[in-house]
C-alpha cells in the first residue's frame, strides 16, 4: 500500500450508513466504502485539478497543497457535508467542493464550484482521474467510457460505479490515464481491462467574479444496468435538489435526536457532530457498528479497525439510547444474533454480515458486553417484543459464559484482554461477564424462567466475590489487572528467580504455558469493575483507591490525558479520549463533578479541526495521533455529557476552536 495515498489519519467523513468516504482536509478523497461500511472498499485513487489555459504546462491538482493551493475545510453546519474551500497563490480559479452521499440513494455527490478571481477571462480544463481497485484487489478491472449515459464505468464483479455530471464531458480515456490527465490531454479511449480512467470537461471564457459548477456523481450498482440507472436518477434533477434533500436529512434527523443540552458551543457543537457520526458508523443494511472507518488496510501498524466489537458496541449503543437513536441500537442487537456461534459466544470481532472477522481469539468481555448492552437497551425502551426475539441468545450466551468459568479461581478462565494484547483472567473481563450474567438473570425473571435466573444470580455474584477476594492487591493499593498472566518462558523464569509467584499450564498436546500469577500493572479498564458494571460498588473504598491510583499513575505529564495502562508502547503509549472520559464517568458517579468536567474540557480541546474525535492525542505534541474518528471515543463523549447534564452539572466553560462552515 502507497501510504501517501493513502495517509493514516484522515480529516472527515461522509457518507449515508451505505455509502461511506474518508477524506483529507485538501477535499481529497482517499476511501469509498459501498453498499457496507466496513467492506469492501473501492478506492485507489481519486484526483482533481485544472488546467488553465495560457497559464498550464500541467494540470495542477487542487486537491493538494502543491502550485500554492491553500485550503479552508469544515463541515456545512448540523450536516454530514463536507465543504473545501481551495484557493491557489498561482492560479486565478478558486474552487469550491461539496462532498456528501445523498439519503438512502446510492448516489455519492461530488460538487464543485469554479470561480474566477482574476481580472481577465479564463478558459479552462477540468480533470478528474479515478482508479477504482474494487474489492480491495488490483486484479480483474474494467474500465469503459460508455457514450449512452456519458460516463466512465469502473467495474469488478458486482461492484460498478459510473462517473459523469449533469454537465456534458469533452474528453475521457479509459485505461492508463495518469500521465495524460497531468498534460491535460486524454487519449479517447473506450475500454481498458486496468482499474482507472479519467474525464474532462472544458470552461470558455469564465468571465471575472464568474462561477461556473460542476457537479461529478459517483452511481454505485451491482450491475452495470444499475450503476447506470442510478447515475441517470442522479443526473435527472439539478444538484441543488440533491443538497438541499440532504441538508434536510441531517437537520432532521437531529431534531429527532435528544437536543443538545445547554452548555458551551463547544459542547453543542461536538454533542452534534458525535451523534451525526456516530450515524455513519452504522451500517444501513445489517445494523452492525464499525469501530472507526478502516486506514490501515495493509495492517502496517496495527490490526485493522474497520469492524464491529461487540463491548464497543455495547458503550455505543447506550450512547445511542440516551440521545434518542433507540432504533439504531434495537438493529444493532438484533444484528448481534446472526454473529453468534452456535456455543453461544460471540468472537472478538465481525463482519457487518455476521462473520468472523480476523482475530487474535476469543475476548471473553465482547459477549458479555453485548449481553449487558442488551438489558441496558430493554431497560430504556421496555418493549416486550424484543426481549421475545432476543431471549434464545441470551439463554445460549448466559450457558456459555457460565461454562467458561476457573473453579480454582472463580473467574472467567484465561482470553484476550480488552485490548487484544495479552492472555489471563483479566479483572475488567471478569466484571463484564458479571455484567452479562446479571443482564441475563433479570431476561430470564422477566421471562418467568426462574430457575435460570437463579442459577446465573448466583454465578455472577461468585464472580463477584472473586473479584473481591482475589483481585485485589494490598501493595498497589489498587485491584490487581488479572490473574494468570500468559507470559514468555524466559519473563517466567526471570520472575521465577526475583520471587514472584508463577505457574506452568500443558495442554492436552504438551505445550506448556508460563503464568505470572498476578498482572499488578493499574490499567484505566479496572473502572470498568465499577462503571459501568457495578460488580464492586462506586463508593467501595477499594474501588476509590484503584481510581486515585490510576489516575495518579496514567496522567500524561504536559500534554495530560489518560493513557490506558502503565508502560503502554502501542502507536507511542499516548493518552486515549475514551480513557479521559471513562475516568469522568467515574467521578460523575462518585458527584465529584468539577474533576469530571475537567476531564470532559480535555476531550473537547482535543478534537480535530474538523470537530471530529480521534482514538489518541501525541503525548508530547498534543495533535492528533491515531485514528480519525474512532466511534467509542464519541460514544464516552455522549455518555459524559448525559451524565452531566441529568444532575445538572454540566457548565458552559470550554471555548470552541472549531471553525464553524456556514
Amino acid at each position: 500500500m502507497n501510504q501517501d495515498k493513502k495517509p493514516y489519519l484522515i480529516d472527515a467523513i461522509a457518507g449515508n450508513s451505505r455509502f461511506l468516504a474518508s477524506l483529507g482536509r485538501t477535499g481529497r478523497l482517499f476511501r469509498l466504502w459501498w453498499p457496507h461500511i466496513d467492506y469492501p472498499q473501492h478506492v485507489d485513487e481519486i484526483r482533481t485539478g485544472l488546467f488553465i489555459d495560457g497559464m498550464s504546462n500541467e494540470t495542477s491538482w487542487f486537491d493538494s497543497s502543491e502550485d500554492g493551493w491553500q485550503h479552508a475545510a469544515g463541515y456545512v453546519d448540523r450536516t454530514n457535508i463536507f465543504r473545501v474551500k481551495s484557493k491557489s497563490t498561482q492560479l486565478p480559479i478558486a474552487v469550491e467542493s461539496l462532498d456528501y452521499a445523498v439519503p438512502q440513494e446510492d448516489i455519492y455527490v461530488r460538487h464543485y464550484r469554479l470561480t474566477n478571481h482574476g481580472t481577465e477571462p479564463v478558459s479552462f480544463q477540468f480533470l478528474y482521474y479515478s482508479s477504482f481497485r474494487s474489492m480491495e484487489t488490483s486484479y480483474y478491472h474494467t474500465t469503459q467510457f460508455d457514450e449512452s449515459i456519458d460516463a466512465l464505468t469502473h467495474m469488478r464483479h458486482a461492484y460498478i460505479f459510473s462517473l459523469s455530471s449533469s454537465n456534458v464531458c469533452t474528453g475521457y480515456q479509459a485505461g492508463h490515464a495518469w500521465s495524460s490527465a497531468q498534460m491535460g490531454i486524454l487519449n479517447g479511449n473506450q475500454i481498458d481491462m486496468t482499474p482507472d480512467g479519467a474525464l474532462s470537461w472544458r470552461f470558455n471564457d469564465v468571465q471575472p467574479g464568474e462561477t461556473a459548477e460542476l457537479p461529478v456523481y459517483i452511481a454505485a450498482g451491482s450491475t452495470r444496468q444499475e450503476a447506470a440507472d442510478v447515475l441517470i436518477k442522479a443526473k435527472s434533477m439539478p444538484a441543488s435538489h440533491w443538497y438541499e434533500l440532504t441538508v434536510s436529512y441531517w437537520q432532521q434527523f437531529l431534531a429527532n435526536t435528544v437536543p443538545a443540552p445547554k452548555a458551551s458551543d463547544a459542547i453543542r457543537e461536538l454533542y452534534e457532530r458525535s451523534l451525526l457520526t456516530m450515524k455513519l458508523m452504522s451500517d444501513e443494511s445489517s445494523g452492525s457498528v464499525v469501530a472507526a472507518p478502516e486506514f490501515d488496510e495493509g495492517f502496517t501498524r496495527c490490526g485493522g479497525y474497520a469492524y464491529c466489537w461487540g463491548r464497543d458496541a455495547a458503550f455505543i449503543t447506550t450512547a445511542f439510547d440516551r440521545v434518542g437513536l433507540t432504533d439504531l441500537s434495537t438493529r444493532f442487537y438484533e444484528w448481534t444474533l446472526t454473529a453468534q456461534d452456535a456455543d453461544g459466544s460471540w468472537q472478538q470481532r465481525h463482519y457487518h454480515d455476521g462473520r468472523l472477522a480476523p482475530s487474535w481469539g476469543l475476548q471473553i468481555d465482547e459477549g458479555a458486553s453485548i449481553l449487558w448492552g442488551m438489558w441496558q437497551h430493554y431497560s430504556h425502551i421496555q418493549d416486550p417484543a424484543f426481549a421475545e426475539r432476543v431471549w434464545p441468545a441470551v439463554a445460549k450466551g448466559a450457558g456459555f459464559l457460565v461454562s467458561f468459568l476457573d473453579e480454582e479461581t472463580g473467574l472467567p478462565a484465561p482470553s484476550r484482554d480488552l485490548w487484544e494484547e495479552r492472555l489471563a483472567e483479566h479483572t475488567y473481563s471478569a466484571a463484564a461477564v458479571y455484567g452479562g450474567l446479571t443482564a441475563a438473570a433479570a431476561f430470564a425473571q422477566l421471562r418467568g424462567f426462574e430457575t435460570e435466573a437463579a442459577a446465573w444470580t448466583k454465578a455472577a455474584e461468585g464472580i463477584q466475590h472473586a473479584i473481591s477476594e482475589r483481585c485485589w492487591n494490598e501493595d498497589r493499593g489498587s485491584f490487581h489487572r488479572g490473574l494468570k498472566l500468559a507470559v514468555s518462558e524466559q519473563d517466567y523464569r526471570e520472575a521465577n528467580a526475583s520471587g514472584v509467584s508463577t505457574s506452568i499450564a500443558v495442554n492436552a498436546k504438551g505445550y506448556p504455558s508460563f503464568m505470572l500469577e498476578h498482572d499488578s500493572i493499574l490499567d484505566i479498564s479496572l473502572l470498568g469493575i465499577s462503571v459501568p458494571f457495578g460488580a464492586v460498588s462506586i463508593n467501595d473504598p477499594k474501588m476509590v483507591q484503584t481510581a486515585e491510583a490510576i489516575e495518579l499513575a496514567l496522567t500524561v505529564p504536559g500534554v495530560g490525558g489518560i493513557k490506558r495502562y502503565e508502560n503502554d508502547h502501542y502507536i507511542g503509549g499516548n493518552p486515549w479520549i475514551l480513557t479521559t472520559l471513562w475516568l469522568s464517568h467515574y467521578r460523575i458517579a462518585r458527584g465529584q463533578y468539577d474533576e469530571a468536567r475537567t476531564l470532559l474540557q480535555w476531550a473537547v480541546d482535543h478534537r480535530t479541526e474538523m470537530g471530529l474525535l480521534p482514538e489518541q492525542i501525541d503525548k508530547v505534541s498534543g495533535e492528533t495521533a491515531w485514528v480519525v474518528p474512532l466511534t467509542w471515543s464519541h460514544a464516552m463523549f455522549i455518555l459524559a455529557v448525559s451524565m452531566l447534564s441529568e444532575v445538572d452539572q454540566l457548565q458552559a466553560t470550554i471555548t470552541t476552536n472549531v471553525e464553524k462552515i456556514q
